[in-house]
């Protein structure tokens, strides 16, 4: 039985967030339907979510969770071996409406509840309602029989923050101080939330992140860990690439960081893509009220850096730019031991963000 955990924390029961790169137990997604938000009724990024769910199939399992009018069309679309379970939801970004799982030394595991408002509820909101996304996290620690913590009342999302498994977090300003989120904290009580949820001891605050308009700046856009002590941040040296200034900064703020343990991070540079990747194809996103319009020839925030470490493997976009090869290859240096696949995503790039955003990871508990 799964239950609502209260009037403790992760930190305090001995759980932790474990890093990304640590082993995992499967990959959750939710299929795409929304229409104002997918282009064409989201058939095109029905096709690519799965080119994804197949990616990461190679390396560990996939739940993908569908509403009840798209079960079996979903379900047809897949392969048998992924599970295809029945959840309703208002779009398909589990990253951020999904659960963070946290484990313990002795074979525990739970998650981490958080309130979710559409990256901004009514200050900044991509969409209204968000009633639905903000029970997901909820119905998956059903079907998996896990305890969670509910913050009620403090907005968060899994794209939001990385962490190294050895007490620091990486996040940035632009999103965790945003208006929409958590206007009535100080930027002390967000880190005091962070280390009790995430049991995270220190954090990295980056100034920006690189899409103010959708996410208000998500890390994972960013920055990532590639292992305890060193990370991968996004890097041009081109003036005239859209997230030149934004890179730049982020560079320097980790070069100059030091975790948890006061190691100095040795940072890797990832690519950027040479050219902007541009929405086409707006008139066919329905227009509805309460949702942001789109126009073609907007930026969409496409970066390599939303890439998906599973057991032995990476699943980074490729968006059919000449960095593409570029950014694959220095994934590959930066995890030697691993298996990169690139996996061609505009489509998603197009509905606000990448593959590191439709998925969530579910350790494997030791």
């Amino acid at each position: 039985m799964a239950k609502r955990i209260e009037n403790t924390t992760p930190k305090q029961d001995g759980y932790r967030m474990p890093a990304e790169f640590e082993e995992q137990e499967q990959i959750w997604m939710l299929w795409p339907e929304r229409p104002d938000n997918w282009r064409n009724g989201a058939k095109p990024a029905q096709t690519i979510f799965t080119e994804v769910a197949k990616a990461i199939l190679q390396f560990e399992p996939v739940t993908v969770c569908v509403s009840p009018a798209q079960f079996q069309n979903c379900r047809a679309h897949l392969p048998a071996e992924i599970k295809v379970v029945e959840m309703t939801s208002n779009d398909s970004w589990i990253r951020d409406c999904g659960p963070t799982f946290v484990i313990n030394d002795k074979g525990g595991i739970r998650g981490c509840d958080w309130t979710f408002n559409a990256w901004g509820g009514l200050v900044d909101g991509l969409y209204f309602p968000w009633d639905q996304d903000d029970l997901v996290a909820q119905k998956v620690c059903e079907i998996e029989g896990i305890d969670s913590y509910r913050t009620e009342g403090f907005v968060l999302e899994g794209g939001s923050f990385h962490v190294d498994g050895e007490g620091t977090i990486i996040t940035t300003e632009m999103c965790l101080l945003s208006e929409g989120r958590n206007p009535h904290m100080t930027k002390e009580e967000i880190e005091g939330m962070l280390d009790e949820y995430l049991n995270c001891q220190k954090v990295i605050w980056i100034k920006d992140g690189i899409d103010p308009n959708e996410t208000n700046g998500h890390v994972d856009d960013v920055a990532q860990y590639v292992r305890p002590g060193e990370v991968a941040c996004i890097w041009t040296e081109d003036e005239e690439n859209p997230f030149y200034r934004e890179a730049q900064e982020a560079y320097k703020t980790l070069s100059e960081a030091v975790d948890a343990k006061g190691r100095k991070i040795k940072v890797h540079k990832l690519c950027l893509t040479r050219n902007p990747v541009l929405l086409h194809g707006a008139d066919a996103i329905d227009m509805v009220e309460g949702t942001l319009p789109r126009e073609d020839g907007e930026i969409s925030i496409a970066s390599y850096m939303n890439f998906l470490v599973v057991n032995g493997g990476v699943i980074v976009p490729q968006y059919g730019d000449e960095n593409d090869a570029l950014a694959l290859q220095q994934i590959q240096e930066m995890y030697p031991d691993r298996k990169v696949v690139g996996v061609r995503t505009e489509e998603v790039a197009f509905g606000g963000g990448n593959i590191h955003c439709i998925t969530q990871q579910q350790p494997k508990v030791k």
